[in-house]
């Protein structure tokens, strides 16, 4: 069996999570079929549309763990649920999304059961012996990874998989659970909520397209082609650090080492040399165009096609063939 934690986001599973199920559901087909569970942790809104959503995407059960410890995020207590779950499903794969959360509950788990845990998985290659694929410094690498221990403890980095439903999937069987929670894991644990800022981060992270610009720009004025492309393409804007150091753009939304990690479909830099902490940010992109005027830039010689060129020439020539394709956002 094969257990998937989900998080879930005003009552529906979360992108990354039906992602994960996604790479359950191809690792179950690997070993012949074997059952995909999913976990839920706490109240959920609308139990039938959740059942109806995680079985869609491949789960054949959903096990919600309830009780007064889980009235709140405590990743030991989540982790406690995860364990006595997998121990009364006797599952030999545990996984959820490489999100803070994700891989915090798995850290927990994989100390309570001895077992190793590999971060941000993009890829396995077989089962026996079970041997993953995982971004490694900041993504900026990849790193093979054996887990020879049973259950095998993983989380799945975002957008390494399609999110993609099973046609004609019938609603997950639902089974609530009351696993016990120790004091203990409720010492670490969220005691209130607030409103005090916006963080904008999230539409960047899960941005299909994003179009990205650095010291190219010019100035606080130089992103107006920047920002039409991303829209026109459905996507988001991405900078560069220098860019929010000199104050012209907010910095939700940097790409990088101290920014946001993207794995968008396409990501555009442009006038980005890629310096090693913008590529930690950026590596993950399933298809990299670059615009610069250097050649020898970084990001030219890593992209997957690059333009030799000035930005300000050549985003606008992309964007009036994009309307004369009737492309309009």
């Amino acid at each position: 069996m094969i257990l998937v934690l989900v998080e879930t986001e005003n009552g529906a599973a979360s992108e990354i999570s039906l992602e994960t199920l996604a790479f359950a559901r191809s690792l179950a087909a690997e070993g012949g079929g074997i059952a995909v569970r999913a976990v839920v942790v706490g109240a959920v809104e609308d139990r039938d549309a959740l059942a109806a959503e995680l079985g869609a995407y491949g789960a054949a059960e959903v096990h919600q763990a309830v009780g007064e410890g889980f009235a709140s995020y405590a990743g030991a207590a989540w982790a406690a649920a995860l364990q006595a779950i997998r121990e009364s499903t006797r599952s030999v794969v545990v996984t959820a999304a490489g999100s803070p959360r994700g891989n915090e509950v798995l850290a927990h788990l994989a100390a309570r059961l001895n077992v190793p845990m590999a971060a941000n998985v993009v890829a396995f290659h077989g089962l026996a012996p079970f041997v993953v694929t995982r971004q490694v410094v900041g993504g900026a690498a990849l790193e093979e990874m054996r887990l020879d221990q049973r259950p095998a403890v993983f989380s799945v980095a975002g957008h390494a998989w399609t999110a993609s439903p099973v046609a004609g999937a019938s609603p997950a069987t639902w089974v609530e659970t009351t696993p016990e929670v120790a004091e203990s894991d409720l010492v670490a644990r969220v005691v209130a909520t607030g409103t005090k800022a916006v963080d904008h981060s999230g539409s960047l992270k899960s941005a299909k397209v994003v179009v990205g610009a650095g010291r190219g720009a010019g100035g606080a004025d130089g992103f107006g082609a920047v920002a039409e492309l991303a829209e026109l393409l459905g996507g988001a804007v991405g900078v560069s650090r220098v860019v929010t150091s000199l104050g012209w753009r907010p910095h939700h939304e940097q790409v990088g080492q101290t920014g946001s990690r993207i794995s968008p479909d396409l990501y555009v830099p442009c006038g980005i040399s890629g310096a090693i902490q913008h590529w930690a940010g950026c590596a993950s992109s399933k298809t990299i165009l670059a615009i610069n005027t250097d050649p020898e830039a970084p990001m030219m010689t890593k992209a997957n096609y690059a333009v030799v060129g000035d930005m300000h020439e050549v985003l606008p020539a992309i964007i009036e063939e994009l309307k004369s394709r009737g492309v309009t956002g």
